[in-house]
């Protein structure tokens, strides 16, 4: 999901890749953004950019 939001989709476009519910996608952005302290998508992006696994 990170990966995806890192891409620059949007939820709706994540949600057909899943193939989700658009609410599921956001949903879970929202989980991402609230476990990691961040308040953007950007944040998410930068964040998985910098992982040493990557």
């Amino acid at each position: 999901m990170a990966e995806l939001v890192a891409q620059g989709l949007t939820n709706k476009e994540i949600a057909l890749r899943l193939v989700i519910s658009r609410r599921t996608a956001e949903s879970q952005v929202v989980h991402i953004l609230d476990k990691l302290g961040f308040r953007s998508r950007s944040q998410i992006a930068v964040w998985l950019t910098n992982q040493p696994d990557r």
